[in-house]
């Protein structure tokens, strides 16, 4: 069992900046795909950013540009740099491990942290 534990989520006016931390323990995988989904009130669980051992990303077209996932696997963390945020992308921000080594399919989830975008 993976666990996976957010930090840095909080409240930030329209085009502010935050950092997202997703630590991961227990019985990890550094080698699989780790990534972040959000859900938003009233809304499904989207996915937000991924990234695989080789260090290749993948982005929901809402948040390139603007976003950027990072790991450090001797650390077995991942990030979330999230640049000029806007209104719409206020949310709980999940963060996940894969099933997979190189494809976000998630078989883990953390708690959530709270993501407000508000002026």
């Amino acid at each position: 069992q993976v666990q996976l534990v957010e930090s840095g989520g909080g409240l930030v006016q329209p085009g502010g900046s935050l950092r997202l931390s997703c630590a991961a323990s227990g019985r990890t995988s550094s080698s699989n795909a780790m990534g972040w989904f959000r859900q938003a009130p009233g809304k499904e669980r989207e996915f937000v950013a991924s990234i695989n051992l080789s260090g290749s990303t993948a982005y929901a077209d809402s948040v390139k540009g603007r976003f950027t996932i990072s790991r450090d696997t001797a650390k077995n963390t991942v990030y979330l740099q999230m640049n000029s945020l806007k209104p719409e992308d206020t949310g709980v921000y999940y963060c996940a491990a894969s099933k997979k080594l190189w494809t976000m399919v998630p078989g883990s989830w953390g708690q959530g942290t709270q993501v407000t975008v508000s002026s």
